[in-house]
């Protein structure tokens, strides 16, 4: 297996700490989930930046932001009680389709 896809991993599960940690810093005016906006956005670069000596830039964007966006409408539903329409959902079934569409039929995913 490409050691891209681990480091794929690591850089959207940081992005989603981070991304879940700002509404806790209230416009960052709160230190501690200021510093684990800061720290976990450095650390989803660095491994993106890992990621793309081996997998397509354009395969690597579409999969960290396409399981990104799941995992933060889900964690937004579970944690934070937002609310998620039909139409909400239909969109995120279509964003995981276009996730697998890539990873199991697209050529370019595979270099």
């Amino acid at each position: 297996m490409n050691p891209g896809y681990l480091y794929l991993a690591v850089a959207i599960a940081a992005e989603v700490i981070a991304t879940s940690a700002l509404k806790a810093s209230e416009g960052f005016t709160k230190t501690g989930p200021s510093l684990v906006v800061a720290a976990g956005y450095g650390v989803a670069f660095y491994f993106l930046s890992l990621v793309l000596k081996t997998v397509p830039v354009g395969v690597a964007y579409a999969i960290w932001s396409g399981v990104g966006i799941v995992l933060i409408a889900l964690i937004g539903w579970l944690f934070m009680k937002q609310q998620l329409d039909a139409g909400a959902v239909a969109g995120i079934g279509l964003i995981v389709a276009g996730v697998l569409v890539i990873q199991l039929f697209s050529k370019s995913a595979a270099h």
